[in-house]
């Protein structure tokens, strides 16, 4: 450190000024008259004070007062004095001041204009009494600094916390990579993660172009069947991890779903690490890929063989993988899993047999359900098994829809006249009975 001689405090330094500017005539003889005249000259110069972006002028009283100070009692008595009252908003009653720090402490965002504009309206202070300047400096003496919402958040209370054991509490996020460029497309690079809170192991992972709810149940379901399910799912707030599915799933499967505060990234800490470790490790030196299954696969190999075996400080030395060995989870059959993830749906049947489902047209061969509405099924668990119609107890697959293969089929069979006609007149019949006459065909 390198010494520097400065002055102390703020006091000092204004009284080193005001001493450079009457010390000087205090090493002088000055005859009758002559203080006057040279305080008049000081005092026609504009200096700056410390602390000040302004230079400006001190009158000659003034500066008379600080030579006599500086001369009688030294440099000490030059610093300027606080006064006994400063900040306490004199014009103000002692409850009108605890009523004012009140307000700025349990609403520490709110301006000082605001609070005093309410109290007026609201007459508890009359107008003009007292200004918002005031107001400010009675809230810095008394150290109720003004917060914004996301600086009120920073300074609460936070303390490190770690689920009880491996397999209780699964973080799940995801992580923007790099954009790549893939057969002469730019394509983004999304990262679905499932992280164990105690052991930090990666329980699954998965490489995507999108962030959609369905590749976040796809990611879980493949977890699941793996490993079992955790007590608690721990969330942000993004759209991939507050809709209905995944919070229908959960509740079935009975895990408990949870959600970070939202604007509050240091919630969840844990996650955002292993972010920062997968890129500095593996997803800032990809080199080059032609397939989103390469990075796919140089993940999982960085996972398997680096991160899973390396000694975690926050697991005073243990590697994931060892503490993942000590795991608890619930198991999860493959009933249960098919329905929890089995979703329903409402859908309307077109006059021409298809509905929409999953962004996808589907068509059936029931004609009889064409116009109705009808419930739809879907497994989520296996997204490539088409939707099912369940409608009067029974259940009919549905297909994707191939307009080239359905004007290429044969339209229904209708007879012709001839050997496959079958007569059917009922017009006729009707004038036969109406005139006595005998039906063709017919013997009396």
């Amino acid at each position: 450190m390198k010494d520097v001689l400065a002055p102390r405090s703020h006091a000092e330094a204004t009284a080193v000024f005001r001493a450079q500017l009457v010390g000087p005539l205090l090493s002088r003889e000055l005859a009758r008259g002559e203080l006057q005249a040279e305080l008049r000259r000081i005092s026609s110069q504009r200096y700056r004070p410390p602390g000040s972006n302004v230079t400006r002028c001190y009158a000659v009283s003034t500066l008379e007062r600080w030579y006599y100070t500086y001369r009688n009692k030294g440099l000490e008595a030059l610093q300027p004095r606080r006064r006994n009252d400063a900040g306490h908003a004199r014009t103000l009653t002692d409850e009108q001041r605890d009523l004012l720090c009140n307000i700025r402490r349990v609403h520490p965002s709110a301006s000082a204009e605001l609070i005093l504009r309410s109290l007026v309206l609201e007459g508890r202070i009359e107008a003009d009494a007292v200004s918002a300047t005031t107001v400010r400096r009675l809230f810095r003496s008394e150290g109720l600094r003004r917060l914004s919402r996301k600086q009120q958040h920073d300074h609460s209370a936070r303390r490190r916390w770690q689920a009880e054991y491996a397999g209780q509490l699964w973080h799940a996020d995801v992580c923007h990579g790099p954009t790549l460029k893939l057969d002469g497309q730019r394509v983004p690079l999304r990262i679905h993660a499932i992280l164990d809170d105690a052991s930090r192991y990666v329980v699954a992972l998965r490489v995507c172009s999108t962030e959609r709810e369905v590749e976040m149940l796809e990611l879980m379901t493949r977890a699941l069947r793996r490993w079992g399910a955790p007590a608690l799912l721990y969330l942000d707030n993004g759209s991939t991890y507050s809709g209905e599915m995944l919070a229908t799933a959960c509740t079935r499967l009975k895990v408990s779903l949870l959600h970070a505060k939202p604007y509050d990234p240091q919630a969840r800490g844990k996650m955002e690490r292993f972010w920062r470790t997968l890129r500095q490790g593996c997803l800032d030196h990809l080199g080059r890929v032609n397939r989103l299954h390469d990075v796919q696969v140089r993940l999982l190999a960085w996972l398997d063989g680096h991160y899973h075996q390396a000694a975690h400080a926050g697991l005073l030395g243990r590697s994931p993988g060892d503490a993942w060995l000590d795991r608890e989870l619930a198991p999860v059959t493959e009933k249960a899993l098919n329905e929890a993830l089995t979703a329903h749906g409402r859908r309307r049947v077109s006059r021409d047999g298809t509905l929409s489902v999953g962004g996808v047209i589907w068509e059936t061969d029931q004609g009889f359900l064409a116009g109705r509405q009808v419930q739809v099924e879907r497994n989520l668990s296996e997204p490539t098994l088409p939707p099912v119609i369940v409608h009067e107890g029974r259940s009919y697959q549905l297909r994707p829809v191939d307009p080239v293969a359905n004007g290429k089929k044969r339209r229904p069979f209708k007879a012709k006249p001839g050997i496959d006609a079958v007569e059917f007149d009922p017009n006729k019949v009707l004038l036969d009975h109406v005139f006595g006459r005998s039906p063709q065909g017919v013997s009396q």
